[in-house]
């Protein structure tokens, strides 16, 4: 019936879908099965109602996917009724609606102009890279191509295209100025309906001033675009086309409208920049560190904790090109300890790279952010916000559509007492009482002058702090994918699920080594009084220590694992009305 055809070209794919319609097979066709007019009582043949109902019948092996076209079940009983009416000629007219979605097709050939009253012609999730407009029939109403591989619209503006209303372009990899100057009203004259979701458009203002061209454009779809990230959008989009009834699929409102009245006159003043807003709130379930600390322990070093949260995120007006696929191997390889449920003691880098560092993602930058550090509690509320202000919309697009990560960090402290010239360090390997009669006996050898300011400094005895010890806790990731899609925020509340904690037993050895490794350091500057008053008191501390040890061993077996859960609110700012951005537009101006 049809000439066979290579199978990536649109005919070979319509073909084989009429073949699958089985026209002059059994329950349809001229053949013996069917009951004579002359001859009503002729064995072994089906009258035309019950070859009908074959057709039909949920249970029949005769009833076939018809969802390609709606044409295609009429033409089925057609092929019962009047077989004799299904030459070439009469089905290729027939059709006026053909759905090929996901059928590999990546030409559309000149077969297609035998469907001379061809309406409707969707061919979604292909593989389409040009549309070669000589071959769309001039009757076609419709054409959807979303989801193929088109890379510019040239070859489909290169002549006079039929008189399409509707036209889907989404999915593509489409946004070039070139491609916004092939939509303008000289090459669609008729159309009402345009989507371009989901494409790589990014300047909104030419875009708008290609479209406003466009005299019957009713109903248009840009969502998923880098330009609808922007804080002008929807505003500006509303102003410039005031014949617009739909964008992004809701009834724009006289309100609405009038919200945004006079946003169009301001576009000299308009940029295509992106804020986004990050809200970091209260964090609970963090375990009480000090219940890491057995009472046997020595009194030094005196440990301390607190608690931050760290992110990266697009880092300011930095254009990007993100492939995040690879990730940074920091937050790849901390990830990995968490979810596989190892701990990590590696130290994180120092507050002055952690807090405000910039690191690189192949080609793209982004930058970390830490909230203030806050010390152990049932419920810590870091309320932190932070406004990231993003020109390069493609590669915030690119950002979000990957997500990021939320990671906890604890920071551990060792204090130690300072050294001075008549206390030395072995002191700090003493137990609370062998101190106190040290300090007793400095203070009778002392003058009566300094005895005021012997007793302040022994009262509170100043304290030197080691660098700071960190660890990454836990780790999640945070999908921002409904940012894009039309949402403007994110707000949940992140479920970490198992931090890894570090065990009384990992605790307490670690403050064993660095006990002696303080005291080794301070042997050495001691004379040799001090040395065998220090080995005595070390020997003392380790005794403690190797209790608290063997202690601790009974009570934690494993580390301590505990529900986590932090708030989280990502938001994308968008202007409410005209008003608003003359406001935060006029003072960049003057300035």
């Amino acid at each position: 019936m049809l000439a066979g055809m290579s199978s990536t070209t649109l005919s070979a794919a319509i073909e084989k879908q009429i073949r699958r319609l089985c026209l002059n097979d059994f329950p349809c066709g001229n053949g013996s099965w069917r009951k004579p007019k002359d001859n009503e009582e002729a064995a072994e043949t089906e009258d035309t109602g019950a070859l009908l109902d074959l057709l039909s019948c949920p249970h029949s092996p005769w009833m076939y996917d018809e969802s390609w076209s709606p044409q295609a079940p009429a033409l089925r009983q057609l092929a019962v009724l009047a077989p004799e009416r299904l030459h070439a000629a009469f089905i290729y007219s027939y059709f006026t609606t053909l759905r090929i979605v996901d059928k590999g097709v990546s030409v559309i050939d000149s077969g297609l102009l035998k469907f001379s009253k061809l309406e409707e012609l969707v061919l979604s999730a292909n593989k389409i890279s040009e549309i070669p407009v000589e071959n769309l029939p001039s009757t076609l109403k419709i054409l959807e191509l979303r989801a193929n591989s088109l890379s510019a619209l040239n070859r489909l503006t290169s002549r006079p295209p039929p008189p399409l209303r509707y036209l889907s372009l989404g999915s593509n990899c489409l946004g070039s100025h070139e491609d916004i100057s092939n939509l303008t009203g000289r090459h669609w004259p008729q159309l009402v309906c345009l989507d371009l979701s989901d494409c790589e458009f990014q300047d909104q203002q030419v875009l708008m001033n290609a479209l406003s061209t466009l005299p019957h454009l009713r109903t248009l779809v840009l969502e998923g675009n880098p330009l609808t990230l922007a804080s002008c959008y929807p505003g500006f989009t509303v102003e410039s086309l005031p014949q617009l009834s739909y964008l992004d699929g809701s009834w724009i409102s006289p309100e609405e409208r009038q919200c945004f009245r006079g946003l169009a006159k301001m576009s000299d003043l308009i940029v295509d920049q992106a804020s986004v807003t990050v809200r970091v709130g209260r964090m609970r379930g963090i375990p009480d560190p000090m219940m890491r600390v057995d009472n046997s322990t020595p009194d030094f070093p005196v440990v301390t904790y607190r608690y931050s949260i760290t992110y990266e995120f697009l880092s300011h007006q930095t254009p990007v090109n993100l492939k995040f696929d690879s990730g940074t191997k920091s937050d790849a390889a901390a990830t990995a300890h968490v979810t596989e449920g190892c701990s990590s003691d590696a130290d994180l880098p120092s507050s002055k790279t952690c807090e405000k560092d910039t690191c690189r993602h192949d080609t793209a930058y982004v930058s970390r952010h830490s909230t203030s550090k806050l010390s152990w509690s049932e419920c810590m509320d870091f309320s932190d916000t932070q406004t990231h202000n993003i020109t390069d919309l493609r590669g915030l697009k690119r950002f979000l559509n990957q997500g990021f990560y939320l990671r906890i960090e604890e920071e551990k402290v060792l204090s130690w007492p300072a050294v001075s010239e008549d206390v030395t360090m072995s002191k700090t390997s003493q137990t609370v009482k062998e101190k106190k009669g040290r300090k007793e006996s400095a203070i009778k050898s002392s003058s009566t002058k300094d005895k005021p300011k012997d007793k302040k400094k022994k009262s509170v005895p100043e304290l030197v702090q080691d660098t700071p010890v960190r660890r990454l806790l836990g780790s999640v990731h945070v999908p921002l994918q409904s940012l894009i899609t039309g949402g403007e925020k994110v707000d949940v509340l992140c479920e970490l699920g198992s931090l890894h904690v570090e065990s009384a037993v990992a605790a307490t050895r670690t403050l064993d080594k660095d006990l002696r490794k303080k005291i080794k350091e301070d042997k050495k500057k001691e004379d040799k009084q001090s040395k065998c008053r220090g080995g005595s008191g070390a020997g003392q501390r380790n005794t403690a220590a190797s209790e608290g040890k063997e202690d601790g061993r009974k009570k934690f077996q494993m580390d301590v694992l505990t529900e986590n859960s932090v708030e989280l609110r990502v938001e994308l700012q968008r202007w409410q009305s005209a008003s608003e951005a003359r406001q935060l537009l006029l003072p960049h101006q003057s300035s």
